[in-house]
């Protein structure tokens, strides 16, 4: 079991949707303190989750920073380590997605969604994971999405990144297995979170649309509980969201019915 009680967490993508309500979920377990953060722009969002987390208890920290600047990662990086010794649990939870096709998609726009959701957690955890392997103890937390178990309409990069980050996290894991690394691989369906309406389209604008599909999906505080029990479990994997998971398994055991209707589903 991994225990929340006494531990340091890190929480990136926390000033809203999932990041939000995890941050909420895990100030109810007692940790010895939370770490949130999220872009600069974001930070009146994030004093507020911090100031709603603080009413447990907790003691709350926000740390801001751009994902997508090495420079704001390694500052981060600094200042928390000037508040704590180690880093006990982190939740990659920081990321973009996208909503448009592979020709019309700049490249700029796919290396921007891989800045984001990809590299940012890379390089924040080679800054946290030799810490944890002095301690032989650590557990990262990735929120992938199903995207990264297959590919769809209209986020091609996003996809790939996701993919990118199961392959990453899972040579991770196999790495560290004997040095008291844990590492949970989230994939979440559909969540009713805002993610379609921060979305890049191929000019790197916001989509500013609500996701048909995402406005029907669980909740970001059902999706929450369901995280957190993963993580005390040490689950190396979870599924996470309604019907929409069949997807997985159909294209896992019955890949024709998959393939016929990937093609059919709408992907807004």
């Amino acid at each position: 079991m991994s225990e929340f009680r006494n531990k340091v967490v890190w929480i990136t993508g926390a000033s809203s949707g999932i990041g939000e309500a995890v941050a909420y979920e895990v100030s109810k377990n007692k940790p010895r303190a939370i770490i949130l953060s999220a872009p600069v722009q974001n930070l009146r969002e994030l004093e507020s989750v911090s100031a709603k987390c603080a009413e447990t208890g907790v003691l709350s920290h926000v740390i801001p920073f751009d994902l997508s600047q090495s420079s704001e990662i390694k500052l981060a990086y600094e200042k928390v380590s000037q508040l704590f010794d180690n880093i006990d649990i982190v939740f990659h939870n920081g990321g973009i997605s996208q909503r448009s096709t592979v020709n019309e998609t700049p490249v700029e726009i796919d290396k921007k969604v891989f800045h984001v959701n990809f590299w940012g957690a890379v390089e924040l955890t080679k800054y946290l994971l030799p810490g944890m392997i002095r301690n032989k103890s650590g557990h990262f937390v990735i929120s992938v999405s199903i995207a990264g178990l297959f590919g769809f309409k209209l986020r091609s990069a996003y996809s790939a990144s996701k993919h990118a980050l199961c392959g990453y996290f899972e040579s991770l894991r196999c790495e560290n297995f004997d040095k008291g690394i844990q590492v949970t691989l989230l994939f979440p369906g559909r969540v009713n979170t805002n993610i379609s309406l921060h979305a890049l389209t191929r000019d790197g604008s916001p989509y500013g649309i609500m996701d048909h599909g995402q406005s029907g999906g669980i909740s970001v505080g059902k999706c929450a509980k369901k995280i957190v029990r993963a993580v005390k479990r040490n689950r190396k994997n979870a599924l996470i969201g309604g019907k929409e998971l069949l997807m997985v398994y159909f294209k896992r055991y019955l890949p024709p019915l998959f393939y016929y209707l990937v093609n059919k589903v709408k992907p807004t």
